[in-house]
């Protein structure tokens, strides 16, 4: 397991894993509903592009005990993924892929400054993810 592991909340955690699914080509490892019956996911175990990502439903009711809630869409995501790809074509692939499934293309790729190709989109739960790959040496 990787050291550092993002953990999102939504507000139909089920549904976001069949999205990332086909926005990502995620595979879903496991899931934990809650007892009470509600369907609400406590717990699941993705892997996107080989790195894990845990995901939840947001429980309202016990956000004043440190529960997380959503960003749903409002844009106020305190925190963003990075996908690092290893070609620069792959950036432009994985934006490709997402935007068809249902993402927002919040930046469309282009070789940045610093020496990458990168894109960002937005999923439909208010999430933002930025698509990253080292482009070649220039000699």
């Amino acid at each position: 397991m990787q050291i550092v592991v993002p953990y999102l909340t939504v507000s139909n955690a089920a549904e976001a894993i069949e999205f990332y699914k086909k926005a990502f080509g995620a595979q879903e490892n496991g899931r934990h509903a809650e007892p009470d019956g509600k369907k609400r996911i406590m717990h699941a175990d993705l892997s996107v592009y080989g790195g894990s990502v845990f995901l939840m439903d947001e429980f309202p009711e016990h956000t004043a005990h440190g529960g997380a809630q959503s960003p749903g869409g409002n844009g106020n995501n305190a925190v963003s993924m990075v996908i690092n790809r290893s070609k620069p074509d792959e950036v432009d692939a994985a934006f490709r892929k997402a935007v068809d499934a249902g993402c927002k293309g919040v930046q469309q790729p282009e070789d940045a400054f610093w020496g990458a190709r990168f894109a960002m989109i937005s999923d439909p739960y208010g999430h933002l993810w930025m698509l990253n790959a080292e482009l070649p040496a220039k000699n």
